[in-house]
């Protein structure tokens, strides 16, 4: 007798509750998993969100704290060297914009404000305006901090952590074998070893994807298997936004089913971590972006580095209708 549908999908969540790492092949079939399962299969996966996470929803807003300017290729970055993308320029926000920025974040609801900064690392002017501006929000404001500056040395690291920035933000974006596609000014295990030096400095490592740049299905696997190893806290899922003007500007969207299937993946592989459904989520889930918290318990909210979000009061009120509740920051 042909098991019932769903049933497999069931024995995923329990092995994930339990932590046994699925095999690859086990988790090549969840992004292989017909149509017809896909409600069966989130329901599998919110399974396993609501053991570890319940029925809260973490947000996260981004600051864009400086724009363009970057001398590395990235080919889905619209403030990358290749880039004819029209982007705003700027040298980093001075403290009192990135104050205001914090400020939004709470009537955002947000617990975690992020700081990104385009370039390959931070200088020392950077470093420090980016210190100066955390020590004040951390002693005024009751939020968590993820700095995202490029590639760190063990001393920046330190810096950081010591300035009260709680989580720091380097993604791996794609797979080691699929890295010099997409960028050639900096490598793989340079991605790593910031995460690295990061964990080293006391920092909470988060560390994601982009989904929807060429890569395979077995690819998307070896991602989520990597960030398991990595151990990253805060996993941020994106799909690409193919913004006009950069290298990747003529990709297809990635379909809405599709997306969901590899959150749930993610939440299957990495059972216990926030798993957040970040950029290009509006574009590619549409009108499905409610079921992508049913695996997700994080979202960003607002706007991304260059491309527009989601109304912020259409997010709060698709996590109410869902039922779920926004985790406030608790430090």
């Amino acid at each position: 007798m042909k098991p019932a549908i769903g049933m497999k999908w069931m024995d995923y969540a329990n092995k994930a509750i339990t932590k046994v790492e699925l095999t690859q092949e086990e988790a090549l079939q969840v992004l292989h998993a017909e149509d017809d399962e896909l409600l069966p299969l989130m329901d599998a996966a919110f399974l396993v969100r609501k053991h570890f996470f319940g029925k809260k929803v973490k947000l996260n807003m981004i600051l864009n704290a400086k724009s363009g300017l970057c001398p590395e290729d990235c080919g889905y970055c619209s403030q990358s060297i290749v880039s004819t993308a029209p982007v705003a320029k700027y040298t980093m926000l001075d403290k009192e914009t990135l104050l205001a920025g914090a400020r939004e974040a709470l009537n955002r609801k947000a617990g975690t404000y992020c700081i990104v900064a385009s370039g390959r690392g931070p200088t020392e002017k950077e470093l420090s305006q980016v210190e100066e501006a955390v020590k004040e929000i951390r002693a005024t404001m009751p939020l968590k901090i993820c700095a995202c500056l490029g590639i760190l040395s063990e001393d920046q690291a330190t810096r950081l952590k010591e300035a009260g920035v709680h989580r720091y933000n380097h993604n791996l974006n794609t797979s080691r074998k699929h890295y010099p596609d997409i960028t050639t000014t900096h490598t793989y295990d340079q991605r790593v070893e910031t995460v690295d030096t990061a964990k080293r400095a006391g920092l909470s490592p988060c560390s994601g994807v982009i989904i929807g740049m060429g890569e395979s299905d077995e690819e998307i696997v070896e991602m989520a298997f990597a960030l398991r190893t990595l151990d990253a806290d805060s996993i941020p899922v994106n799909f690409l936004n193919a913004i006009p003007g950069t290298p990747l500007e003529k990709m297809g969207r990635t379909p809405a089913q599709k997306a969901l299937r590899v959150l749930a993946l993610f939440r299957f592989v990495c059972p216990d971590k926030e798993i957040r459904v970040a950029g290009g989520r509006e574009l590619n889930l549409r009108s499905l972006q409610p079921l992508s918290l049913y695996a997700a318990n994080s979202l960003f909210v607002g706007d991304y580095l260059t491309t527009p979000g989601q109304e912020i009061s259409t997010d709060h009120q698709m996590i109410e209708d869902l039922g779920f509740e926004i985790e406030l920051c608790a430090l």
